[in-house]
């Protein structure tokens, strides 16, 4: 577990589901600006950003290849990490294939699953949200399949002009998880992340979960100590995390 104790009048900072590239790379590449312009506005005062997932439509990393584009993003990243801020990025559904470049060229760690952290003496619960709490099976198996060595070895050899646009074009039907497509609130009985931290809950105490996925910007009490905190998205929303003592949802 990572602990972090922010300075004086330094605060930690969320955000989520940016998707950039889709529907196209032209349509996105506004959010790709006002996106760049909030690292821009938070590194001012930030000890620590944390990127929960989607930050990409559709991420393959080959041994030799990303995809092309994102450079804005990619040099305000690298620019922010090397004036000694740490990033912390989670990977999500859409860009699941992230390896080790982000390590390696930005020296940003990846998760692939939710982790640990103790934040100003506050235990947080975080990670991107997807295949987590009951239902969904459907997708869950999709994730297995994706996730499959053999099938990333097989889709490696693909050749990189028709891997991404293959796996853009996939990526982009999904319109609910584009952003194309408004997510409804479900109610606390049926959303999923919600029963998934109740359920954790009984194992261990966390002050906070925070999760994206739902590209929508929730703030729900789970018990008088713990709360669910969903990130909402930069499609619609346009909200992000902020954390000193207490955590608040903004919108930017």
């Amino acid at each position: 577990m990572i602990t972090i104790q922010t300075s004086e009048n330094k605060k930690i900072y969320f955000a989520s589901d940016q998707h950039l590239g889709a529907p196209t790379p032209e349509a996105s590449l506004p959010r790709e600006k006002k996106f760049v312009s909030w690292l821009d506005t938070v590194k001012e005062d930030a000890e620590a950003i944390f990127l929960l997932g989607d930050l990409f439509d559709f991420w393959f990393e080959y041994k030799t290849v990303v995809p092309k584009g994102f450079v804005r993003v990619l040099g305000k990243l690298a620019e922010i990490r090397d004036s000694g801020i740490p990033i912390y990025f989670f990977v999500g559904n859409h860009d699941l294939w992230m390896r080790d470049y982000f390590d390696k060229e930005l020296n940003i760690p990846v998760y692939h699953q939710p982790q640990e952290f103790e934040i100003n003496g506050k235990l947080f619960l975080i990670g991107h949200g997807d295949g987590l709490g009951p239902g969904d099976k459907g997708y869950k198996r999709m994730k297995k399949v994706f996730t499959f060595p053999l099938f990333q070895w097989m889709f490696r050899w693909l050749h990189p002009d028709w891997g991404v646009k293959l796996g853009q074009y996939l990526s982009v039907k999904n319109k609910l998880i584009s952003g194309d497509e408004d997510a409804q609130f479900l109610g606390n009985d049926n959303e999923w992340l919600v029963q998934y931290c109740h359920r954790k809950l009984t194992q261990k105490h966390y002050d906070f979960f925070i999760f994206g996925h739902r590209h929508l910007p929730l703030d729900i009490s789970l018990n008088d100590k713990s709360k669910y905190i969903n990130l909402g998205d930069w499609i619609k929303y346009y909200t992000y995390g902020e954390f000193m003592k207490t955590f608040k949802l903004k919108e930017f």
